[in-house]
């Protein structure tokens, strides 16, 4: 199956928080998580906003990124390139959904990147983000 991930996702497979148990529970029934370059650049700083916000230190954030980087090389996250195509799209879900949904940028994105790799479903704990996947035809349960 095809899945697609937003950050919320993510993170909230590395860093505990309200949502770290449902995350577990998708992935440990998935393998192969498609992962783009825009999945890694926000990882990466939400990281780092919890250090600047004292939730968790330096050397806790540096052992989250080795540990993310070793999951990515055994396969739980498959890293795919960013689809051209996917800011046309990404253009066309905010003038088509935006006015409805207040969706920004970075949500218009990941849909967008979803719907451009065939994904099957999407997970995100973003509640726009998922209202904007649902709209347009993905499924974000698990």
């Amino acid at each position: 199956m095809r899945i697609c991930v937003d950050s919320s996702f993510l993170v909230s497979s590395y860093v505990s928080d309200s949502n770290s148990l449902e995350s577990d529970r998708r992935r440990g029934n998935s393998s192969g998580i498609w992962l783009t370059p825009l999945n890694e650049a926000e990882f990466a700083n939400a990281v780092s906003r919890h250090v600047f916000r004292l939730r968790i230190n330096l050397a806790q954030a540096n052992a989250l990124w080795s540990l993310f980087q070793s999951d990515c090389e055994g396969g739980i996250w498959i890293r795919t390139g960013l689809p051209d195509s996917a800011w046309r799209v990404c253009i066309d879900l905010a003038r088509k959904h935006g006015p409805a949904l207040g969706v920004r940028t970075l949500d218009t994105l990941h849909v967008a990147c979803a719907l451009e790799l065939r994904a099957e479903r999407f997970w995100t704990f973003d509640e726009r983000q998922a209202k904007l996947a649902e709209a347009v035809g993905l499924d974000t349960g698990a």
